[in-house]
């Protein structure tokens, strides 16, 4: 192998996992005595990386995604704990997602937030609460979700809350009033990565999923203000019957935008989507998903995080790397899938998990909102 940069991954005296990045893709390599018998065992989380694009290199770490800690980094360290449990059996919340706040100048017609009409928002103090019973269970992301959380006052506060040293904090926002000055303060508060969500690359598309107009060209300014201030930017893209035709589009304009990486996650029927089952995505229209993805591959732009291939491999992430927090303090296993197991301002959020482990039910099978039988046995149809 060429000598070139080492992105430590984990390392002790007797095994080592590093990263090198080579034509502007990551290489795994393992080393040390013990490297062949415990090579077998990381090899999902191996897979995972080799070969593909990172988000950003820098000299002294790479970002191989916005939705991951920086390589060298001890909240990376804490990932690689976790899956090393994983291996063992045991599973932690590695991303929770705490929607804030209800609140939200949009009406998207596909928003997952189970409608309650109240605005509802968790207090500071209970966030801060959720943020440290979670950091404490391992996980190392944490997302500040909505509604729209930059209406969410307080909001920078909650972000200076979250101990870099041990997990990232990270906003999913339409980018309402995102000006570059609170771009900057956001920044300067800690925000690990801003992900900006589109539904469509052009304005009428995304005007229209998102029930308002100018909500489009408020998500392009909010992303090239995010840029200006040197943030990470995603774009997140929730892929439908309705937009499939326009990946090389959301290509072309999240590469003009010079973002750094841009995810794709396939709808889900819940929230107000819960009974458009006859939108979702047929079999032609993942051939075209996959197609596009093959595509990207040779092209220069952004990293792609195709969502649905990561889940395809290693399961729905449901209850088992993922925890989500409503503005009502309810502890849902995942942002799309509205069952309660608990309430913030009632339960220790380890106790919820451990509860919702026990479930055979989350067992990284497919999505559950997509199964028939799980929708029936909930009254979801």
């Amino acid at each position: 192998m060429v000598d070139s940069k080492r992105y430590y991954f984990y390392k002790n005296p007797f095994f080592k996992v590093f990263a090198t990045v080579e034509d502007g893709l990551v290489r795994m390599h393992t080393s040390g005595v013990a490297s062949r018998a415990i090579k077998p065992l990381t090899s999902e989380m191996m897979d995972l990386f080799e070969g593909q694009r990172p988000a950003l290199v820098k000299e002294d770490e790479l970002i191989f995604s916005t939705w991951m800690p920086p390589i060298p980094s001890k909240a990376f360290d804490r990932l690689v704990s976790s899956q090393m449990g994983y291996i063992r059996g045991k599973m932690v919340p590695e991303q929770v997602t705490i929607s804030i706040t209800e609140d939200c100048p949009n009406n998207c017609i596909h928003c997952a937030l189970p409608d309650t009409k109240n605005k509802a928002s968790l207090p500071a103090e209970d966030v801060k609460s959720v943020i440290d019973q979670v950091i404490d269970m391992g996980s190392t992301f944490i997302v500040f979700d909505g509604g729209e959380p930059l209406v969410y006052e307080g909001l920078e506060d909650l972000i200076s809350y979250v101990n870099g040293d041990l997990a990232i904090a990270g906003m999913f926002t339409s980018g309402v009033g995102l000006t570059k000055e609170r771009a900057l303060s956001l920044k300067k508060a800690g925000l690990n990565m801003l992900s900006v969500s589109l539904d469509s690359p052009n304005e009428k598309g995304h005007d229209t999923m998102r029930g308002r107009t100018g909500v489009f060209n408020e998500a392009i300014a909010a992303i090239q203000n995010a840029m200006d201030v040197g943030l990470l930017v995603n774009i997140y893209v929730v892929i439908s019957p309705r937009n499939i035709d326009q990946l090389d589009d959301f290509y072309r304009l999240a590469t003009e935008l010079g973002v750094h990486e841009i995810s794709f996650f396939e709808i889900v029927p819940t929230g107000r989507w819960m009974n458009r089952l006859d939108e979702m995505m047929s079999a032609e229209d993942h051939r075209k998903f996959d197609e596009f993805v093959k595509r990207t591959e040779d092209m220069d732009g952004p990293k792609v995080f195709a969502i649905p291939h990561v889940l395809k491999k290693m399961g729905c992430f449901a209850g088992r790397k993922w925890l989500h927090i409503t503005p009502e303090g309810d502890i849902f296993p995942c942002s799309c899938l509205p069952l309660s197991f608990g309430n913030v301002h009632e339960d220790r959020i380890f106790d919820v998990w451990k509860k919702i482990r026990k479930d055979s039910t989350y067992n990284g099978g497919t999505c559950l909102m997509r199964d028939s039988d799980f929708r029936k046995l909930h009254n979801f149809d």
